[in-house]
C-alpha cells in the first residue's frame, strides 16, 4: 500500500492511505536514507510505501520504502551539530511567517531560511503578521523589509492573523498546494490556521513576557487537509536555521540578486569578501545590494554562527 506521512512523532508515523484511511505505522529495523545523516529519517509529506499489520484487533503498518523527494528543508539538527533535521518534505511552498518584535524576526534567520528554500527550489512567501500591532516607526520598518524582499523577487503578504486581516489572500495562495507554515514560536502560525480552517483548534499561547518570547505550542509538525483544497503542514516554532551541506562558493547561487551580478566579478570564482573588482561589493557600495543581505551571507560563507540573530 501507499500513502502520505501526514504526522510524525519519531517512533509512530500516521500515514493517510490512497482509500484515504488514517493508519499508524512504524518503521522496521534500521532505516536509513542514503546520504543523509538525518535525526529523522521520515519526514511529515514523505510518499511512502507500507504494508498493513494486525495486532489483536488493532491495524497498524510497517514503512518499507520512501518514495523520492521532489524537495523538503532541511536544517542542523539543534542537539546534534553534526546530523540534520528534515522539517517537512515534497512541498509546492512555504510559508515564513516574520514579526518585528514579540517575538523579533531578525533578517539573518530569513536569510538562512530562504538561502535553504532557494537550494532545494521551494517558494516561499513571506508573511508579515501583527500589523494591526505595530506603531508608526514599526510601519516603516515593515515597509522597509517589504520592499527589500519584494525587490529581489520575492512574494511578500502583510496579515493580521487574530484580526482575519489579508486572511483571504493567503487561502488564495494556498488552493490546490501543499504549504508549510514556518517561523519562530510565538510569530502566529497556530493563529493563521485556525483562521484559515476554524475548525481545526490548533493550541495558540500567550508570549512570554519575561523573555518576549513565544511557547512552543507545536510539539510535532502535521498535516492538515483543509475544506477549501489545500494542505497545510504546520511545523514547531525554530528558534535557528543552521544551513546544510552547501560549499562556500554555491551560497551566493542562492541570493538571486548576487547570482544575477556574478558574471560581472572579475574572477569566475570569486566569494564577494576580499577580492578585488568584486560586482557584489560595488553594487553594496552603489546602495544596490543590502548590507542586511550582505552581512548574512558573510555569516554563512565564513560560518559565524555567533552573530546569526543578533541583528536586524
Amino acid at each position: 500500500m501507499q500513502g502520505t506521512v501526514y504526522k510524525s512523532t519519531g517512533s509512530w508515523y500516521t500515514v493517510k492511505s490512497e482509500k484515504g484511511d488514517f493508519i499508524e505505522c512504524r518503521i522496521k529495523g534500521k532505516f536509513r536514507i542514503k546520504g543523509i545523516k538525518s535525526t529523522n529519517p521520515i519526514a511529515v509529506g514523505d510518499h511512502v510505501v507500507f504494508d498493513l499489520e494486525q495486532i489483536g484487533d488493532e491495524t497498524t503498518g510497517i514503512i518499507k520504502e520512501i518514495k523520492e523527494r521532489k524537495n523538503y528543508i532541511i536544517r542542523k539538527s539543534v542537539k546534534l551539530s553534526k546530523q540534520t533535521h528534515i522539517i517537512a518534505a515534497n512541498l509546492d511552498q512555504v510559508f515564513l511567517l516574520i514579526t518585528l518584535n514579540n517575538p523579533t524576526t531578525f533578517t539573518s534567520f530569513i536569510d538562512r531560511f530562504l538561502v535553504t528554500a532557494e537550494a532545494y527550489d521551494i517558494p516561499v512567501v513571506l508573511l508579515f503578521n501583527k500589523m494591526d500591532l505595530y506603531d508608526e516607526d514599526e510601519m516603516v520598518e515593515v515597509d522597509y523589509l517589504v520592499k527589500l524582499y519584494q525587490d529581489i523577487g520575492y512574494h511578500c503578504l502583510e496579515i493580521a492573523a487574530k484580526e482575519g486581516e489579508n486572511v483571504d489572500k493567503v487561502k488564495e495562495l494556498m488552493l490546490d498546494k501543499t504549504s508549510m507554515f514556518s517561523g519562530h514560536s510565538g510569530v502566529g502560525k497556530s493563529t493563521l490556521v485556525n483562521a484559515l480552517e476554524p475548525g481545526i483548534q490548533l493550541k495558540t499561547a500567550e508570549i512570554s513576557e519575561q523573555h518576549l518570547q513565544g511557547q512552543h505550542t507545536t510539539t510535532f509538525a502535521e498535516m492538515y487537509d483543509l475544506s477549501f483544497g489545500a494542505r497545510i503542514i504546520d511545523t514547531p516554532g525554530i528558534k535557528g536555521f543552521g544551513i546544510v551541506d552547501m560549499e562556500q562558493d554555491e551560497i551566493g547561487d542562492y541570493f538571486p540578486e548576487f547570482f544575477k551580478l556574478k558574471s560581472e566579478c572579475k574572477f569566475n570564482n570569486c566569494l564577494h569578501l576580499d577580492e578585488p573588482k568584486c560586482a557584489i561589493k560595488q553594487a553594496l557600495e552603489e546602495d544596490r545590494v543590502a548590507w542586511s543581505r550582505y552581512r548574512s551571507y558573510v555569516q554563512m560563507v565564513t560560518g559565524d554562527e555567533e552573530n546569526t540573530y543578533r541583528e536586524r
